[in-house]
């Protein structure tokens, strides 16, 4: 049976773009996307699932909002940008590559921008990419939707953050079970 677009967390990276100040509350269902990017980084915690965090152009834009970055992990690489997507940054590219994962869960903002954009430089690159509907915005719902099909024409894997939750414990017996658990109700 092929599971080839099923997620494993022991091969899975969290990529977090662009969830940042300037962005509160001017996107499309902004708490419910900060609600599902919370829940990534906490069930990516609890598996080790390692992170990136980017900012674009933070000196403009802000630093990422804080109820996300108090969830990260210490020493999450927060790495800043001015390329819309993420693998314009030679950092990011390198970081991602140095983690030798081959699945990359994507959320953040904007929907048809920077998510986008790495979504299609990701999958040019070989990952297996997955985006939760739930975790990604944009400021207008047009951007939102047509980015969204976009990335899932383009062989990107649609996903919930639920779905990803899921796939990462695989079954109720997990010791990992509960925490999981807590986070989706």
């Amino acid at each position: 049976m092929d599971h080839s677009r099923m997620l494993d967390r022991a091969d899975s990276a969290l990529v977090v773009i662009d969830v940042q100040e300037g962005y509160r509350d001017r996107t499309v269902e902004h708490a419910r996307m900060v609600r599902g990017v919370r829940a990534l980084i906490a069930a990516a915690t609890e598996f080790a699932v390692p992170i990136l965090t980017t900012e674009q152009y933070p000196k403009g834009i802000g630093r990422t909002q804080s109820e996300v970055t108090e969830l990260l992990p210490v020493g999450t690489p927060v790495i800043e940008k001015m390329s819309m997507s993420c693998c314009g940054q030679p950092e990011f590219l390198a970081a991602l590559g140095e983690l030798g994962r081959a699945q990359v869960v994507v959320c953040g903002i904007e929907a048809h921008a920077c998510v986008n954009q790495t979504v299609h430089d990701l999958l040019a690159h070989g990952y297996r990419v997955h985006v939760p509907r739930d975790a990604i915005s944009a400021r207008a719902e047009p951007d939102l939707r047509v980015g969204w099909q976009k990335m899932i024409g383009s062989g990107a894997v649609p996903a919930t953050v639920e779905m990803v939750c899921l796939e990462w414990v695989r079954t109720a017996e997990s010791p990992h079970f509960k925490a999981i658990h807590r986070l989706i109700k």
